[in-house]
């Protein structure tokens, strides 16, 4: 892990509206929002919402877009993922399947959501795949089982979309992921305090884990085999000081790999103190995922609207799908987020110039 760097990045960010929102079906009666999006092979822009029904019992639906001008507007087409497997069910309120990021991943031919997997034991991360973008299958839950791994509550997960070297010089899949405290897993807001108290790195951080891609090739069972898991992004004073979290899966630009992530401080005054949930843009370096090209002194985006600032949970701004939009400028994105865990909203991002120009490949596979 690298402290950020010097260089400034421009950086604009334009609200497009309200993406979707609950529309009074019993599916969605506490919140459609924090989706997954992905291009299908035909460029049919695709949407995966999590849909929360009373209970706080979560699937993950699917929407195609819809055309207008150079935004779109979403038609909501089922569901890809219903809580069945054991690992996505239990018999108290709070369950399901929650929060997807989609990646593309060329190397395996397949689109690959991860996924909260919320169910007896807690949050865990589990991942489906898709050959078409339509259909997900389940492969199950990620297994972290070597020396010094977090084991326990973890979510926030998104993939590279393609393999990478990692540390221990293994040709790898890499993702993201949040291994939680589990004081904070309990209570939250009463863990405040304790958690001010403790030092960034120990905080709620982003870390990256590394999944061997030559067994997963020949197995897909071997998906699941976490072999390394190393600590890339902790919260800071700036900003994002009691936690940060993974946000939507990685794109390549000329910098290196860039993500959009979120970050979450405490406001208001110690007798009731409230979350604030913002986002902000990290780049890593495109051969050594370790190192940080740029990570954003503040944030890019802060609840400001009613949408953003009131809703099951106030005060939120939660970026999970991201789109690059080459038919716009070659550094435009939209990406889409999750409003006061109620609905989604759009937004775009245009990159300036930045810390370096010129795009080396990936290594390559082979």
């Amino acid at each position: 892990m690298q402290a950020r760097a010097s260089d400034e990045l421009e950086v604009e960010v334009q609200r497009l509206g309200v993406a979707l929102e609950p529309n009074g079906d019993p599916t969605e009666t506490e919140g459609i929002l924090n989706p997954a999006c992905a291009r299908t092979h035909e460029n049919e822009l695709m949407l995966y919402p999590r849909d929360v029904a009373h209970g706080n019992i979560s699937r993950v639906g699917r929407a195609k877009a819809v055309a207008n001008g150079d935004r779109f507007s979403f038609e909501r087409d089922g569901f890809v993922l219903e809580p069945s497997a054991v690992y996505e069910l239990r018999s108290s309120p709070g369950y399901g399947c929650e929060d997807p990021r989609v990646s593309f991943i060329q190397a395996l031919g397949a689109y690959v959501m991860s996924y909260t997997a919320f169910g007896p034991q807690g949050p865990r991360i589990a991942i489906a795949l898709s050959k078409d973008g339509y259909t997900f299958e389940r492969v199950g839950k990620l297994v972290f089982d070597k020396p010094g791994m977090h084991i326990g509550d973890d979510k926030d997960a998104a993939f590279f979309p393609e393999p990478v070297r990692s540390p221990g010089g293994v040709m790898s899949l890499a993702f993201y992921h949040r291994p939680m405290l589990h004081l904070s897993a309990v209570d939250g807001r009463a863990s405040i305090p304790i958690i001010e108290r403790m030092p960034y790195r120990d905080r709620e951080s982003i870390r990256i884990g590394y999944i061997p891609l030559e067994p997963a090739l020949k197995d897909r069972e071997k998906l699941l085999d976490v072999c390394e898991s190393e600590l890339v992004l902790a919260p800071d004073g700036d900003w994002g000081s009691l936690k940060v979290g993974c946000g939507t899966p990685p794109v390549r630009i000329d910098e290196g790999w860039m993500s959009i992530f979120h970050g979450v401080d405490v406001i208001g005054d110690d007798t009731k103190p409230k979350l604030r949930y913002c986002a902000g843009l990290v780049i890593h370096d495109a051969q050594d995922l370790q190192k940080i090209v740029y990570r954003s002194p503040q944030p890019i985006i802060t609840p400001e609207n009613e949408s953003e600032l009131h809703g099951i949970v106030d005060n939120v701004v939660f970026p999970t799908g991201i789109d690059p939009r080459p038919d716009l400028g070659p550094r435009m994105f939209d990406f889409y987020y999750g409003m006061a865990d109620w609905s989604i909203g759009a937004a775009r991002l245009t990159l300036g110039g930045g810390p370096g120009t010129q795009r080396e490949p990936a290594e390559s596979a082979a």
